[in-house]
């Protein structure tokens, strides 16, 4: 094979990735690098649905659990870590795959960061302080005042990217979107997209049936030691957010578990808007043989 590639697997969550990566991994006899930014965390493994055991040694994975709560890894980590990673796989192999449903994280591999300038660190600590003074409300508001083309399309209830957007543009009096969407270095590698989509309905049932499992699994028990870090970034996610405010005396548990179901069938949601756009996805389903995906994949090897 002349060029090098990168089989990048997506899809919303709970609809099944993991199993085809590691079928996929097998059959091309090669290794999977997890773009999920959920499951980089040792901490959390219940509520981001860390392959088992068993599926970790089906294959050889990468970036899944290697880093702690209490370090900052950001998508610019990932992006540098995944090229070394990719140069070093790619002196004895030529595929390797690539899964998760973390957008952003996927393009940065696959297109590269968009460039940003530097802004004193004072600017994000202030912002900090707001979110745990004031509330994310008054982020999201600041937010429409100062790039309302980016507060449109941007998750408004993750603190992370609010803050990260905020800081760009107080720190250079420009919109946060004003830096997005220049033009990048072409990849090395050629890239095959290969999308999991199925009805709403499906992907809603087993969203429902996922988060039943996980609290059957001990999710509420692996939130509990994490309570008094719940201002940490890496745990403003679903699944630990609405469990802390149970912990917290907000809301009963069940209403939690209901929250969870809902917050995480609207990531579901943004997770197909955002993969719906790229026009050249090899689409799969859950029910779709390997085989015959594995002959679509191949035509495009060629």
């Amino acid at each position: 094979m002349k060029e090098k590639v990168l089989i990048s697997i997506v899809g919303p969550t709970a609809i099944g990735k993991t199993k085809l990566a590691i079928a996929l991994a097998q059959h091309y006899k090669t290794a999977i690098i997890s773009a999920d930014s959920r499951q980089f965390f040792k901490e959390m493994t219940i509520g981001t649905a860390v392959p088992s055991k068993e599926e970790l040694q089906a294959a050889k994975h990468y970036f899944i659990q290697h880093k702690s709560i209490f370090e900052e890894y950001s998508v610019g980590d990932f992006e540098r870590d995944t090229l070394e990673l990719l140069a070093e796989v790619y002196e004895t192999n030529d595929i390797i795959i690539m899964v998760g449903g973390s957008g952003l994280y996927i393009d940065a591999v696959v297109k590269g960061l968009d460039s940003f300038p530097e802004v004193s660190p004072a600017i994000r600590a202030e912002l900090n302080i707001t979110l745990e003074t004031e509330g994310i409300a008054k982020l999201q508001k600041l937010l429409e005042e100062l790039d309302f083309a980016y507060y449109q399309k941007v998750d408004i209830n993750n603190p992370h990217r609010l803050i990260r957007a905020l800081e760009i543009c107080l720190g250079t009096g420009l919109p946060y979107s004003s830096f997005l969407n220049k033009k990048k270095e072409p990849r090395p590698f050629k890239t095959i997209t290969v999308g999991i989509k199925a009805e709403r309905e499906v992907i809603y049932d087993r969203i429902n049936q996922r988060v039943d499992l996980m609290m059957k699994e001990g999710l509420l028990d692996e939130v509990k030691p994490l309570l008094e870090h719940q201002a940490l970034n890496a745990l403003q996610t679903v699944g630990y957010r609405e469990l802390f405010r149970y912990l917290n005396g907000e809301i009963p548990l069940e209403f939690a578990i209901s929250e969870i179901k809902k917050n995480t069938r609207r990531f579901a949601k943004r997770q197909m808007t955002w993969f719906n756009k790229k026009t050249d996805t090899i689409w799969t389903t859950p029910t779709e043989q390997i085989e015959d995906l594995i002959v679509k994949i191949n035509q495009e090897l060629v």
